[in-house]
């Protein structure tokens, strides 16, 4: 699925088209005021809806039919080259020196935004760059600013759980790929190489993963921690085949690595990994006991919503304390909802299928009535940050339900992607 990072009367007029909508249907659907369509439709890039309306738009996307949604893509290539771009976002002017610093500084505050992940001032910053190149024309350290601009939007894509597509985790670690290679950088490349099986292995190609994880396990081109990370991400794709014995192995031996390289949130993250491993081999003491060694360092949302999700998938495999593994399973799912981690939500909803689970509930309607609307419509007053959650996870097309309010977290950096 596409993702728009910063609407603006361009992407929204193509959204309009691919729906094939007059302009009085399309406010009608996003329950806004026809005049502000025609303005969207008049000033292009040199407008930007309201927080509030870039939300709603991000709705009617997600909401589009497959047909519709390639139709937008296609509109935002095709209309890209013949529409300006305003002054939502500033176009690279000179190419260096004070332009390459700024950009440079906004990469570092996307970075931490996507640590914390707040998708969509990370998405802003990047986009201010990427929408305002032209990548052929770029010098040399202009293309190296490019490369990790669209790694990050990457990065970004694919914690969404965005992986295919031209505007997506996929597409953007290829054009990574191809600017790092313009420069000839090898490493970079060979991170680029990593992320794009990364990509492949949540598209549920475990074995074609598998067999390049191991390769790049033992890549020169790449650092000491990018080697323990593809075989971190190689034991996780053998236990999701069910070779979880080997996968213990695998993952100890990157534990110690981690350990070693001093990458504490790393290693916190392989334990996980060991733990779920265990819970595959049938050894349940084993698996609580590296889930709590897991647990033991500070966390980010990301990393808090995969704690929480293996937990949970480790406690409900025990009659005893399946009731506990069900709350996890909850609180997992009401963070994800809450920071828009589609591929999180998925993998839970994985979780519950496979233990004959009905999908999650995140909130009951209250007095009756419905705690979201339609694509256009607004919640109404009271529920505060439970309707937001309710609201965020109709935008993901996730059922809501279930009677836990949201839950506490402490931010920082998070380890594994």
């Amino acid at each position: 699925m596409t993702l728009v990072p910063q609407w603006t009367g361009f992407e929204a007029r193509a959204l309009r088209l691919a729906l094939r909508m007059s302009v009085r249907a399309f406010a009608e659907h996003l329950g806004v005021a026809v005049r502000t369509v025609s303005k969207w439709e008049k000033l292009l890039a040199a407008t930007a809806p309201r927080p509030d309306t870039q939300a709603i738009l991000d709705t009617a996307l997600r909401r589009a039919d497959p047909a519709a949604r390639l139709r937008f893509q296609a509109n935002v290539t095709s209309q890209s080259a013949q529409a300006p771009r305003g002054s939502c976002t500033p176009p690279l002017t000179t190419g260096r020196g004070a332009d390459h610093e700024s950009w440079a500084d906004d990469l570092d505050r996307a970075a931490i935004a996507l640590s914390h992940q707040d998708f969509t001032f990370a998405g802003s910053l990047l986009h201010r760059w990427l929408g305002g190149v032209e990548l052929t024309r770029l010098d040399e350290r202009g293309t190296y600013l490019a490369a990790r601009s669209s790694s990050l939007f990457g990065d970004l894509m694919r914690d969404q759980g965005l992986l295919l597509g031209v505007l997506s985790a996929e597409g953007y670690y290829r054009q990574t790929r191809e600017l790092y290679a313009r420069l000839d950088l090898a490493r970079r490349v060979a991170q680029a190489d990593l992320m794009l099986v990364l990509v492949n292995e949540m598209r549920g190609r475990h074995r074609a993963s598998i067999a390049a994880y191991e390769h790049l396990a033992d890549d020169a081109r790449l650092s000491g921690r990018d080697r323990a990370r593809a075989r971190l991400w190689l034991g996780r794709s053998l236990s999701k085949v069910g070779e979880n014995l080997h996968a213990v192995r695998v993952l100890n031996l990157t534990a110690r690595e981690f350990e070693n390289l001093e990458e504490p949130m790393e290693w916190s993250v392989a334990q996980q990994k060991i733990a779920l491993a265990h819970r595959g081999a049938g050894d349940l003491a084993q698996a609580v006991h590296h889930i709590a060694l897991a647990q033991a360092g500070g966390r980010s949302p990301l990393q808090q919503v995969r704690l929480s999700a293996a937990q949970g998938h480790i406690l409900v495999s025990d009659p005893a304390t399946r009731e506990a593994g069900l709350g996890a399973l909850r609180d997992a799912t009401e963070l994800a909802t809450l920071h828009g981690l589609g591929h999180q939500l998925r993998s839970i909803e994985g979780i519950r299928r496979a233990q004959g689970l009905p999908p999650a509930v995140l909130f009951p309607k209250e007095g009756g009535g419905s705690d979201t609307g339609g694509t256009g419509g607004r919640a109404g007053a009271g529920g505060g940050e439970r309707r937001a959650v309710a609201r965020r996870a109709g935008a993901l097309g996730v059922p809501g339900d279930g009677a836990r309010g949201p839950v506490l977290f402490r931010g920082g950096r998070s380890g594994e992607p």
